[in-house]
C-alpha cells in the first residue's frame, strides 16, 4: 500500500514480510509461497527471484546480496495450508531454520547456514559490515556483567 496516496499497489501476496528498499527496488519476502523477490511497481506485480525453503522472516542486504532468515513452520493453523507447504512437498524437503545469502543478479543461493537444535524460528536478520566476530549474550549469564556496562546519561 502506498501510504502517501492510500492506494493498494500490489495484491495477491501470501503473508508478505520484511519489505525493504535496496538499489532502487522494493524487495520483500512472500513468506506463504516461499518466494523472495521484488515489486515491479509499474506493472503491479511481484517478481520472484529465489525460492526459500522455510517460512521467510527477516531480510537484509549487503551489496549485490540479500540475507534472508528462514524458520521452520509452527504446528498451528496459522501456518498450515500455505503454498509453501505444497512447494516443500513437491521438492521433497522440509522447512528449515537457516540463513540464506542470495545473489541479486542471478537469483542463486550462494551461501547458507542451517541452524539446528532448539532454535526453530528467526524473526529478523541484520548485516554488520566490518564485524568479524559478533557475540550474543544471554541475560542470565555472568558474562553479561563483564561485557556490558550501563552508565548514567550525561547531563545537559
Amino acid at each position: 500500500m502506498d501510504v502517501r496516496s492510500n492506494e493498494i499497489v500490489l495484491e495477491g501476496l501470501s503473508m508478505p514480510h520484511s519489505p525493504r528498499v535496496h538499489q532502487g527496488k522494493l524487495w520483500l519476502l512472500d513468506s506463504g509461497s516461499g518466494n523472495f523477490g521484488y515489486v515491479d511497481l509499474e506493472r503491479g506485480r511481484f517478481e520472484p527471484v529465489a525460492f526459500c525453503p522455510g517460512y521467510a522472516r527477516g531480510l537484509a542486504f549487503i551489496g549485490d546480496f540479500a540475507v534472508v532468515g528462514l524458520s521452520k513452520q509452527r504446528e498451528n493453523r496459522t501456518f498450515s495450508g500455505l503454498a509453501l507447504d505444497a512447494r516443500l512437498r513437491e521438492k521433497n524437503i522440509e522447512a528449515r531454520c537457516q540463513l540464506q545469502v542470495i545473489d541479486l543478479k542471478r537469483g542463486d543461493v550462494v551461501h547458507s547456514l542451517r541452524i539446528e537444535g532448539v532454535v526453530a524460528e528467526l524473526y529478523d536478520v541484520v548485516v554488520l559490515p566490518g564485524v568479524r566476530r559478533p557475540t550474543a549474550l544471554g541475560f542470565k549469564s555472568d558474562e553479561i556483567r563483564r561485557v556490558i556496562s550501563v552508565g548514567t546519561a550525561p547531563q545537559a
